[in-house]
C-alpha cells in the first residue's frame, strides 16, 4: 500500500508540472510571438503611402500586383522544378556534367526573369504615377532595396 501511495503521488506530481510547464509555454509563448511581417507594413502599403496614390490608381495598382505574382509564381515553380532535377542528379552513379551544367542555366535563366518581372512591374507602377509623384517615385526606387529584402530571422528564443 505504501508503494502505491508514493506511486500515485509521483504521477500526480509529474503531471501538475508538465501541465504547468505546458501552460507557461503556451501562455507566454503566444503573447510575446509575433508573426515576422507584423512589425513592418507590407510593400503594398508602403508604396501606395509613398506615392500617394489615389482609388484609381490603387485599383489599377492591385491589377498589376496580381499580374505580378501570378508571373513570379510561374517563375518560382519553373525554379523548384528544375532544382529537383538537378539534385536528383545526385542520386545517379555517375552525374552527366552536361546536364548538370544545362540545369543550373536554366536556373541562372529563371532567376534573370525574375529580375525583369521585378523591373517591368515597377515600370509598370511608374506609368500609373501622375506628373506630380515622379519626385516620390524617385524617392521610393532608392528604398526598394530596403523595401523588398528578406525579412531578418529572429532567434527562436526573443
Amino acid at each position: 500500500m505504501e508503494k502505491t501511495k508514493l506511486l500515485t503521488i509521483t504521477v500526480i506530481g509529474l503531471l501538475l508540472i508538465n501541465l504547468g510547464t505546458l501552460g507557461f509555454l503556451f501562455l507566454n509563448g503566444s503573447a510575446n510571438h509575433k508573426p515576422q511581417h507584423e512589425d513592418r507594413p507590407a510593400p503594398k502599403e508602403i508604396i501606395i503611402e509613398k506615392l500617394h496614390f489615389d482609388a484609381n490608381q490603387q485599383k489599377e495598382y492591385d491589377k498589376i500586383i496580381h499580374v505580378h505574382q501570378a508571373e513570379i509564381r510561374k517563375l518560382d515553380e519553373n525554379i523548384r522544378s528544375t532544382k529537383n532535377e538537378l539534385y536528383a542528379q545526385l542520386s545517379q552513379t555517375e552525374v552527366s556534367v552536361k546536364i548538370k551544367d544545362s540545369l543550373i542555366n536554366l536556373l541562372n535563366s529563371y532567376q534573370k526573369q525574375i529580375e525583369e518581372t521585378h523591373f517591368n512591374h515597377f515600370e509598370s507602377i511608374k506609368k500609373l504615377c501622375h506628373k506630380d509623384q515622379m519626385d516620390e517615385f524617385n524617392d521610393l526606387t532608392e528604398d526598394l532595396g530596403r523595401i523588398f529584402s528578406p525579412k531578418p530571422l529572429r532567434p527562436k528564443h526573443d
